[in-house]
């Protein structure tokens, strides 16, 4: 929580805020692959993340695209939102988008890469990944619940809690 300066000189606690960005056909989740994804919708995985940030003392903002330059806009527009940490399943943009990585690099805000599944333990196109070099950490394999350990993680990076290890 960062506090601010009101021009009539009353302090104003800011909330951290946190911005969960999902990449293509994630908006299918519940019935796309459920023995892959599991059975839970986006709607309810953004719910439960929410709740979890609002428990670290965050506001968690939500953004889904299948459309790689709507993704691009939304990276470019969190440093003017003041976002301390992006949490990101790039889904299939996560082994082609060279062009979703420059944004990350060019706003220069920490970010989380998360997966439903384990890419590793997939088909080997899904191994590269153009995020995970430049992530604080990548959350993969948990499921549904790989999303809220992300916002915690994400919650405990902005507050400067060095990580432990």
């Amino acid at each position: 929580m960062r506090t601010r300066i009101h021009r009539n000189w009353t302090l104003i606690h800011l909330m951290t805020r946190l911005l969960l960005l999902n990449g293509p056909n994630l908006n299918l989740l519940g019935t796309r692959e459920p023995q892959v994804y599991g059975s839970d919708t986006l709607q309810t995985i953004e719910q439960r993340a929410a709740d979890c940030a609002r428990e670290s003392g965050c506001t968690l903002q939500c953004f889904q695209s299948n459309a790689e330059h709507e993704l691009v806009e939304r990276i470019q527009r969190a440093g003017a939102d003041e976002v301390a940490c992006l949490i990101f399943n790039p889904g299939a943009f996560t082994h082609t988008s060279i062009a979703l990585r420059d944004a990350v690099l060019a706003v220069r805000i920490p970010l989380i890469e998360v997966h439903l599944s384990n890419p590793r333990a997939r088909e080997p196109f899904r191994h590269q990944s153009y995020f995970s070099d430049i992530a604080v950490g990548v959350i993969s394999g948990f499921g549904a619940f790989g999303y809220e350990l992300a916002v915690r993680a994400a919650a405990r990076h902005a507050s400067g809690t060095p990580r432990a290890g």
